[in-house]
C-alpha cells in the first residue's frame, strides 16, 4: 500500500517506522555511522512516501523523502527498501509516486554511484563530478524540467 503525506500529516508511530528503516538501511546494513536525522524530515513543505504491507499499515517496507527546495526545486533522498522487500518494484514505485508531484518541474538527488542506472530509468542524468559521502561514492543527478 503506498502513503503519501507532508511532514506535519505523518503520525508519531508511522514516523517512528519510517526513520528506524532508513538507519536500519544507511546506518546498519550499509555500516556507515553519521547522523541519520538532518531536521529536514520535519520541514513543512517535505513529502514522505513509503510502502507497507495491506494488512500491517504500520510496518514501512519501502521510503523516500521529497524535499521542495527554495525556488521550487525539488530534492529526492534518503531512498530505502528493507532486504526483505528488494526486487519487487517497490523503489520504482515510490520513485513514480514522487515524480508525479514534482510534475514538469525539476528535480535533483545525490544517487548512490553503483545505483545510477536506477535513476536514468526516470529521466534522471549526472550532473556533476562523482563525490564520497561518509565512505560511498555518490554521482549528483538532475532531471530537467520537462
Amino acid at each position: 500500500m503506498l502513503h503519501r503525506s507532508l511532514s506535519p500529516d505523518v503520525p508519531v508511530g508511522t514516523l517512528y517506522s519510517l526513520l528506524r528503516l532508513r538507519i536500519e538501511v544507511f546506518v546498519v546494513e550499509q555500516e556507515c555511522p553519521y547522523q541519520e536525522l538532518d531536521g529536514r524530515d520535519l520541514d513543512v513543505e517535505t513529502r514522505h512516501f513509503w510502502l507497507s504491507p495491506q494488512e500491517r499499515t504500520e510496518e514501512v517496507q519501502a521510503y523516500l523523502r521529497l524535499v521542495e527546495q527554495p525556488g521550487g526545486r525539488f530534492r529526492i533522498g534518503r531512498v530505502c527498501v528493507a532486504q526483505h522487500a528488494r526486487r519487487k518494484g517497490a523503489a520504482r514505485r515510490l520513485m513514480e509516486a514522487a515524480l508525479g508531484e514534482v510534475g514538469d518541474g525539476a528535480c535533483v538527488l545525490d544517487a548512490q554511484s553503483d545505483l545510477t542506472g536506477i535513476y536514468t530509468a526516470f529521466g534522471f542524468e549526472p550532473d556533476g563530478e562523482e563525490f564520497t559521502e561518509d565512505g560511498i561514492a555518490h554521482t549528483p543527478m538532475r532531471r530537467t524540467i520537462r
